[in-house]
């Protein structure tokens, strides 16, 4: 992987596991399936699955992105939201008043985690995402 990830190498399915740990409170856990499917600006990027939370019925979740062919992630209305390291490593993105750091890595392609810290006055929580292409 010394050149890096390119946009290409994310099209298609992916098995999403996530676990969310907040600083107080018990864990949760979304399963589910994430589609990179290309379009004319790169990518639109969709997950759909359950968020399984302790003592509670199973919750339909569904988030998307749009992904530039740099790697950079928008928001759905068109708002920058981080750039993902080619090879893997960390970054930032500040959403008033909380910091969310994330940390990609790639090093066992086709598997690959992403791992977000967030902290600030309304958000205390560490999630670990591990997708798997299908």
């Amino acid at each position: 992987m010394a050149d890096g990830r390119v946009l290409q190498d994310f099209l298609g399915q992916w098995r999403v596991v996530r676990r969310i740990m907040p600083a107080t409170g018990p864990d949760a856990r979304f399963e589910g399936r994430a589609f990179w499917h290309p379009d004319a600006e790169g990518a639109l990027y969709r997950e759909d699955g359950h968020l399984l939370m302790p003592g509670q019925p199973p919750m339909q979740a569904t988030r998307e992105y749009r992904w530039a062919a740099d790697l950079s992630v928008y928001f759905p209305d068109g708002r920058f939201f981080h750039q993902v390291p080619s090879e893997g490593g960390e970054t930032v993105h500040w959403c008033d008043p909380d910091t969310y750091h994330v940390r990609y890595d790639f090093s066992d392609w086709p598997v690959f985690c992403a791992i977000w810290t967030v902290s600030g006055p309304r958000k205390d929580y560490r999630s670990e995402t591990t997708y798997a292409r299908e």
